[in-house]
């Protein structure tokens, strides 16, 4: 038996050891909290088995919002289109800001003009940026990106006006606006990587790439998982370059689920398709970041 007995919690221990007031400071970020973020998700999981135009009565209708949806010949082209997008980010977009924070690494002097610069884009409003670039990809001869490319003997290119190029076109500006934080997170995660591996590298004859490969990317690899599954969770919302750029056009060749979630409650008034599909969309992310973190644990040790 133990020399010292713990002592019974009781509530006015509990209040003398400082919990009442812990609790009540706590109690407004509690409220605003759950006013802000879990009662939005109640009332969504609510609403996706009713027909509501949030004028009228609701009418419960089970799962018939699903069934709707899952109907939805749209919804095919949308789920492609949102993975095409998805995947021109990753294979484009992804590696894009680490090559720059590795080249920006190697600079001497003027690091922190390069720093601004690169971070620049994020400063700058999402849609002032939208509808600047919508501007630079006007498609006739003497549109800006066309008489850039033109001085390379390139184009004129269609951009935004033809199904095979509004995507990649989207998605040129959505790696151009987002690479700026990310290449701040990388260049951070550089200086905690030890001078001594690289001298190391550099003793065994290590270039340029074997150094990045087998000392950078090694050491930031716990970084990579986490920009990478943030990533791709950004890509399946897309919503602000499809909607301003070409509203889902030409030929539905843009229209992604955010999209089509936004014309459900907004052009048609039927919120209950609506938040349907947003908790589809919700439960599929939930899934694949638990099965991405289940298989990466290990690795990202």
């Amino acid at each position: 038996m133990s020399a010292r007995r713990r002592r019974r919690r009781t509530p006015v221990t509990w209040v003398r050891g400082g919990g009442l007031s812990t609790l009540i400071l706590g109690l407004p970020l509690l409220v605003i909290f759950g006013l802000f973020s879990w009662f939005p998700i109640v009332r969504a999981a609510v609403m996706s088995v009713q027909t509501t135009n949030l004028v009228t009565a609701p009418v419960y209708v089970g799962l018939d919002n699903f069934t709707a949806v899952l109907a939805d010949p749209l919804l095919g082209t949308a789920v492609t289109n949102t993975l095409y997008f998805a995947l021109l980010a990753l294979v484009f977009g992804y590696p894009a800001p680490l090559v720059v924070a590795v080249l920006m690494s190697e600079v001497r002097r003027g690091k922190g003009v390069f720093s601004a610069l690169a971070y620049l884009p994020v400063v700058v409003p999402p849609v002032v940026a939208v509808l600047l670039w919508k501007v630079f990809y006007d498609a006739s001869p003497d549109g800006v990106f066309n008489t850039i490319v033109g001085w390379v003997g390139l184009g004129p290119f269609p951009w935004l006006q033809d199904p095979s190029w509004a995507m990649p076109s989207l998605v040129l500006e959505a790696t151009w606006a987002a690479a700026g934080g990310t290449i701040i997170i990388y260049l951070a995660a550089l200086t905690g990587v030890a001078p001594e591996l690289y001298d190391a590298a550099e003793v065994d004859g290590a270039g340029v790439w074997r150094k990045v490969w087998h000392v950078t990317l090694p050491q930031l690899r716990g970084i990579l998982f986490i920009t990478l599954i943030l990533q791709v969770i950004g890509t399946a919302q897309v919503f602000l370059e499809p909607y301003l750029f070409t509203n889902g056009g030409p030929a539905n060749s843009t229209t992604t689920i955010m999209l089509m979630i936004y014309n459900y409650a907004f052009q048609f008034g039927d919120y209950g398709k609506a938040t349907a599909l947003s908790l589809m969309l919700a439960a599929v992310l939930a899934v694949l970041s638990t099965v991405y973190f289940k298989a990466t644990s290990s690795w990202s040790k």
